[in-house]
């Protein structure tokens, strides 16, 4: 269902201090012990949507560690797998957004700028990337965007520790989000620990 992603988004987090494990979204159902970040990239998960909203309890996981304040990164399919449903099928409920299937084809590169500080960005970082989706979502921002590539206003979502944005980055052309997006989820992994 999240089958695209680049190879160096994983080398950075590792090289960042993280512990990068693979959770496969229609089989796994709880996230591993100890996880204090997700990052959910592209992908197909339409094809999916039945299969991932049935798996309720990874679902809730998702929800439960957004919600304590993990930092979570989504992508296109991770934002759709974010949203309250996906064509009626219900998903993760972490962001205030619907999505569905559109036949118009969304594709092109995208230089950006970041209009909210996130885990990933301060607010004011640019940053290259593209997008590639037949989806929509309703609404298309948050309160606190992710966002702004054109006129047409902003996009995505930024809440807490949660960014999920249609935009897909290759961090290797923008590090700092791997150091930035680790020194997150340590935070959370020492706040949990206080607890």
């Amino acid at each position: 269902a999240f089958t695209f992603g680049y190879a160096e988004t994983a080398e950075l987090l590792t090289a960042a201090g993280a512990e990068v494990v693979t959770v496969d979204p229609l089989r796994d159902s709880a996230l591993p012990e100890g996880t204090t970040a997700l990052v959910v990239g592209g992908g197909f998960p339409e094809v999916h949507a039945s299969a991932l909203s049935a798996n309720v309890g990874l679902r809730t996981a998702i929800a439960d560690l957004a919600a304590r304040g993990g930092a979570v990164a989504a992508e296109c399919a991770g934002l759709l797998y974010l949203s309250q449903e996906l064509d009626g099928e219900p998903m993760c409920g972490v962001l205030p957004t619907t999505t569905a299937m559109h036949p118009r084809l969304t594709l092109g590169y995208r230089s950006a700028v970041a209009l909210t500080d996130s885990v990933l960005a301060p607010a004011g970082t640019r940053v290259r990337g593209h997008e590639f989706h037949r989806t929509t979502a309703s609404p298309a921002a948050g309160p606190t965007p992710a966002w702004q590539w054109n006129a047409e206003g902003p996009e995505g979502f930024v809440s807490g520790n949660v960014h999920a944005s249609y935009l897909h980055l290759n961090w290797a052309g923008s590090p700092q989000l791997a150091s930035r997006f680790v020194a997150a989820a340590a935070r959370v992994g020492v706040l949990g620990a206080h607890r």
